[in-house]
This record gives C-alpha cells, structure tokens and sequence, in this order.
C-alpha cells in the first residue's frame, strides 16, 4: 500500500498495530511455518549463526554479531530488512516516524489531538526503514541523538526551551525501524553512555530536555574482537543491555568459501561465458585464503577477510579478459600462471606479524599461493619425499629428467591453444597427469599440468624463474649453472 489515507480510513482495516519486534517476529515464524527460506546467501552459517539469530529475534533481544572482519556482519544486519512489512503508517509529515495509534513527537501528539480521525496517513516501504552508521571516533551525541536548532527556533520564533525547536538525530529518526551501528567499540566511551537509556528506557536527552519518547528501535550493532584491545571496547554496561551476542566465524570449507565468492564477485555474464575457470583454479583460490589464516606471517588476530578472495577473484577474471584482449581470441581458461595476478588483492587484505614484514607483503603473497598449491598437489598427487637415494625411481623421474635436456616457458599471453599445444609438449607430464589424474575433467586435467610442475618447483625438483610475460620451468640448479659461468 502506498496512496494516503486517514487514521480513520486505517483502523478500519485489516492493519494492526505493533511494536517492530512483533513485526518482525511474526514475519519470522510465518516464514518458518510456510517453510520458506530465511536469511538467503548466508553460506556456512545455515548451522550455526542462522539458529542463534532466529532465537535472538523471537525473543525480542537487541543483538551485537562478534567477529573478524569479512564475516558478513553487515550483511546479516541487512538481511533482517526482508522481514519487515512491506509498508508501514506514519503520520504524515512526522520526523520520527510516528504511529498515529501511538504519537510520540510533539507535532504528531498535536496533529493526532487536532485531527482525530481524519489524520492524514503516509506509508513507509520497508526499504527506507534501515539505518546504518558507522561508529568512528569523531561521531557525537549531536550525531546520534539530537540538538537543538538554533535556525528552527529562529525561523518558527520558538524558545530553546520548546521541543519544536529540536533537530533530531539519527536515532530518532530510526524509530520503528531497524538501525545498525558498525564497529561499536570504535565509538567513544562517553558516546556509548548516551545509548544507555535508549536501550533500556526509552528516555533522551538533548541539551538538558529530558523527553520521555519510547523510541521503538530494532538495535543491531556489530563489532571486531580485535578491537577490544587496539581501540577500544564496549562499554560493561551497554553490553549488559544488548539481549544476544552472537559470534561469527569464516566458511569451514572450499565447497562454502566458493559460494560465497561466486555470489559475491562482480563478475559480468559476458564474461561468464568468454571465460572458464576449472573447479580447481576455483578451490585453489579458496585455499588460498585459507592458508592465510594458519600462516605464521599473517596476523591471526585481524583475520583474513572474505573479500580477499571475491577479489582475487575478480583479479583472475580480469587478467583473463586482458589476454582476450590483447589476442582477439573470442575464449580463454584460467591459468595457473594467471594467480601471480591476484598478489594485489592479497597484499591488501592481510596484516602481516614482524617476520612477514621482515619478508615482504609481495613475497608473503606468493608463499601463501606456493602453500596453497603445495596443500592441492598433496590431494592429488604421489608424495614427494625429500631425501631420495641417489638413481632411485619415482613417479616423478621421467618429468624431471625430461627437463635434464629441455626447458618449458608458458607466456600469459598466449591464447589457450598455443599455451596448451605448448604444455601438451612435455609428454611425461602428459603421460602423468593422464594416470593421476584421469577422473578429473579436461579443463582440469591441463590445470593440472601446471600443479604439478609448479609442486615440482617448490620441492626443488625443478627450477621456475618468471618475468612480466612468462614463466620458464628448467632442470634443478640451471639457473645457479648459468649464473655462475657467467659470474
């Protein structure tokens, strides 16, 4: 419903009256009921956050979700969005989103008092009933609250002492809807204070008015363990108010992880079909993020953020695309090689401890996708142990040993059929992928190719030196050869 109507036009309808917590409530449990889904796109949580949200909610709690960052906090305060009614009344022109049954402002007080039952209404749609502010150090009371307007009391020729001449602030303004405050323990203890009432009692205060307006608020508030201790903290007493915490964590698998950077990544549809990424480009890419949170470089604590990898992946895509560019081909596959495009997106998204500064972002970065190639081969493939007698024969030796005589120099710009014809050349690594790897599909299968050369490399069974166009694989220590006679 979106046309006006008046208050009496609304009690004759089939509308009632009710607080957003039984709005939203009684949305939920229809949902439940009608076994429709609820809180759509939120992988890995299905289990675990989802419950503790849904008993959160039907027990009326305000609640603060608690975790790293990249673990769809925000996401999750947004989400609760679709259980509001489509539309909801006001009275027409009211600042704070009055209910006509329940008036708490002073101008909707009086217009209810003047009018009665022909009180003009207006509808709110669901969309514009969400509020989100991010707590940094520099937001005041004045932000949240309320202040007095010196203009309005100019302009209506009001004292400061009449409540007309209040501009109210963000709070306020959320009434009967839902209002997320991100990063809580970055707003300051004395800003934290003023929440208190509003919480509890329902009381504001601005500049000494003391108003007793039972603001009716869904609070979400979200927070980052680590800033307990770098910024700062919620206050003992707020958090004492706030019904539920709720901790979130990050996907506890490959599978979870790739459907959330499928969902997330900004990728076109046309690229979509110019561009194919094997299944194992796609866990590799994954992996690597995990790899990340056990990384002795990487700061635990701080967390390694999802969108790492939505951007690693949009990164892969876009080098892809480049090649597609440069060569006219109309299509192309992700390679191996092509990761060497997603260290940017990696640099950026991790906190390094002392020996990952000591190493270098760039370089923690490769290591990280040198580890998660390392824990895909080791899926895959034989074990590569690292003492071998001398002349003893392992799956293996055949491939190193073709390379005793040949070298293999893979360019990025190559389209897919010289780059593969050229891969395709070393017929060991054919030959073995082939008995390793035969219930895999093609496209795998050829990434492949490149895993186990690239596993070889790290094993120090072959020697990987790259500049900005191509990679060149050689026989063990050819490299330190050349470098000596040359010297």
């Amino acid at each position: 419903m979106s046309k006006e109507i008046t208050f009496k036009e609304l009690k004759n309808s089939d509308y009632k009256d009710q607080t957003i917590n039984e709005e939203i409530q009684a949305n939920l449990i229809a949902r439940i009921k009608a076994k429709q889904p609820v809180f759509e796109g939120l992988y890995g949580y299905e289990d675990t956050v989802v419950p503790q949200l849904k008993k959160a909610i039907i027990a009326g709690h305000h609640i603060n979700l608690l975790g790293l960052r990249g673990q769809a906090k925000t996401k999750i305060a947004r989400s609760m969005v679709d259980l509001l009614d489509d539309y909801m009344p006001i009275v027409k022109g009211s600042e704070i989103n009055d209910s006509p049954f329940q008036p708490i402002s002073k101008y909707a007080r009086d217009l209810v008092a003047e009018m009665g039952d022909e009180t003009p209404i207006s509808w709110v749609h669901r969309s514009n009933r969400f509020f989100e502010k991010l707590a940094t150090p520099d937001v005041n009371v004045s932000d949240l609250i309320g202040d007095i307007d010196p203009i309005k009391a100019a302009t209506l020729k009001l004292p400061y002492s009449d409540e007309r001449v209040l501009h109210y602030g963000m709070i306020p303004r959320a009434n009967r809807c839902i209002f997320v405050l991100n990063e809580l323990p970055d707003l300051q203890a004395r800003i934290q204070v003023s929440l208190f009432n509003i919480l509890q009692e329902g009381d504001i205060q601005i500049r000494g008015f003391q108003l007793r307006m039972p603001l009716d608020i869904q609070f979400v508030f979200t927070a980052n363990p680590e800033d307990y201790t770098n910024r700062g903290s919620i206050v003992t007493p707020l958090k004492d108010r706030i019904g539920s915490q709720i901790f979130t964590h990050y996907p506890k698998s490959i599978a979870l992880a790739r459907e959330i950077t499928e969902q997330e990544a900004n990728i076109s549809k046309d690229d979509k079909l110019s561009i194919r990424v094997p299944d194992l480009a796609k866990d590799l890419l994954e992996e690597v993020a995990f790899t990340a949170r056990k990384s002795e470089y990487v700061d635990a604590k701080s967390g390694v953020s999802a969108r790492l990898t939505i951007s690693a992946m949009e990164n892969l895509m876009a080098a892809a695309k480049l090649r597609l560019i440069e060569t006219g081909a109309a299509k192309t596959t992700i390679r191996l090689v092509d990761f060497m495009s997603i260290i940017p997106s990696i640099t950026g998204k991790i906190e390094l401890v002392y020996e990952g500064e000591q190493e270098g972002a760039d370089e923690v970065a490769k290591l990280l996708i040198d580890s998660a190639v390392m824990a895909q081969f080791d899926m895959l493939f034989p074990r590569i142990s690292k003492l071998e007698k001398e002349g003893l024969k392992t799956p293996y030796s055949d491939l190193i040993h073709w390379f005793d005589d040949n070298f293999l120099e893979l360019n990025y710009t190559d389209t897919d059929d010289e780059f593969y014809t050229n891969l395709k050349s070393v017929k060991p690594l054919v030959t073995f992928v082939e008995e390793n790897a035969s219930k895999l599909s093609d496209e795998d299968q050829v990434f492949c190719m490149e895993l186990v050369l690239w596993g070889l490399t790290i094993h120090n069974k072959l020697d990987k030196s790259e500049n900005n166009t191509s990679f060149k694989f050689d026989s063990a220590g050819i490299n330190q050869y050349f470098n000596r006679n040359i010297s």
